[in-house]
């Protein structure tokens, strides 16, 4: 059997096991309501939290920027490619965090592989949540590091690693973990994982993706969520979520950026992003700073349609966050109901294995600011009818 022969075969076993990825084509910018397929549908599947991705003043920044500065950097950032508006973006970042320096680079998925392999070798352990996100995952395989998995959110586990490791001679000791777990929408027990570090000498990195205009004042993340800005050595976030832009960025200590300058291959092997995303970041930065009004209706909708769909019978999971997943459990039941609420009107893609373990199919909905009262009645009503139909609730 040649190559395409296997991969033939290998995407008929997915698509029999109903795990194959049916990827949708958006014919509409981001928004409460979007087209797609030809047919306009409500958006509960989109990272936009804030509703940024399609905002005016997103939009004119990047034109300007554009007009200003071209449409691409034109080199890696230590040749010819650091033009003055990256360095805005990270500084209005930096104020932002309230941390020393920022470093941005061309996702979140690359911020973590920036930061891993730079900082560690074999000569240091990492401690990782096994729950973590994939980008953490890999950057940890890039490096040479012993590895030390703990138990999702499990304090007496996370402990229990950090002694056993304490019989090796490690050069440093690096706990990371997820600030919001994406597929859950559960927070990181950030005061006690910060209270282990500090007992066993080690450092603490933070992913903050799905916190990033979310949590804490003005949505600053999940350190400021639990007053813990000082006490993180790295924060991981992300432009392409709740900023509504693409790239990520690295927020902690200048010695730690201006390090990272020189080790970080993503930083010194790629390109930047645009101008235009630039702006754009720097302008939705400058929204969060200036009012909360954005981040409050977020979790007013969120507290909203939750309440609700609880009360239809539908578990949720541990969630304490906008991320709402509707747990369906079976992969081929859960494809099923997100084909009919697309029928429906409703865009809301289903989760399963390998984003998810087998078993623990959902809907992730993904509620956004811009969505109104009625488009969420509209959303419970049309959940409430399929959940009947399907024998769900």
């Amino acid at each position: 059997m040649n190559f395409y022969d296997q991969i033939q075969k290998e995407m008929k076993e997915l698509e029999d096991s109903a795990l194959l990825v049916n990827i949708r084509t958006l014919e509409s910018p981001q928004g409460s309501w979007i087209n797609v397929g030809g047919k306009k549908v409500l958006n509960l599947c989109s990272n936009n939290y804030l509703g940024l991705a399609n905002h005016p003043r997103l939009k004119e920044a990047a034109v300007k920027a554009i007009q200003q500065w071209g449409v691409g950097p034109g080199a890696v950032r230590t040749i010819a490619g650091t033009m003055k508006i990256h360095e805005e973006l990270e500084q209005r970042l930096a104020d932002f965090k309230k941390v020393e320096a920022t470093l941005v680079v061309q996702s979140g998925f690359n911020a973590n592989q920036a930061v891993i392999p730079a900082i560690t070798n074999e000569n240091d352990a990492i401690f990782s949540d096994e729950l973590n996100h994939a980008s953490i995952i890999d950057g940890i395989r890039l490096s040479k590091v012993k590895r030390y998995i703990w138990e999702h959110k499990n304090l007496r586990s996370l402990e229990e690693q950090l002694i056993k490791a304490s019989n090796e001679n490690f050069r440093r000791k690096l706990i990371i973990t997820d600030g919001v777990f994406s597929m859950d929408g559960d927070i990181a027990p950030l005061p006690g994982i910060v209270n282990l570090a500090k007992k066993y000498d080690a450092l603490v990195m933070v992913d903050d993706a799905h916190g990033e205009g979310v949590l804490g004042e003005n949505g600053r993340g999940v350190a400021d969520h639990f007053k813990l800005s000082n006490e993180i050595d790295i924060e991981i976030g992300t432009l392409s979520k709740a900023f509504g832009v693409v790239g990520g960025f690295i927020a902690g200590r200048k010695i730690l950026i201006d390090y990272l300058k020189q080790k970080a291959r993503p930083f010194l092997f790629s390109s930047s992003l645009s101008p235009a995303e630039t702006a754009a970041a720097l302008e939705a930065t400058k929204i969060l700073s200036e009012s909360n009004e954005l981040v409050n209706k977020l979790w007013q909708n969120a507290h909203y349609f939750q309440d609700v769909i609880k009360k239809m019978g539908y578990n949720i999971g541990e969630t304490e966050t906008p991320i709402t997943p509707v747990m369906i459990y079976d992969e081929k039941k859960t494809r099923d109901f997100s084909a009919k609420l697309y029928e429906e009107g409703i865009f809301a893609s289903a989760i399963v294995y390998p984003t998810v373990p087998r078993g623990k199919a959902r809907i992730r909905v993904m509620i956004s600011a811009t969505h109104s009262k009625e488009d969420l009645d509209f959303a419970l009503s049309k959940f409430e009818k399929i959940g009947k139909d399907l024998n769900i609730i």
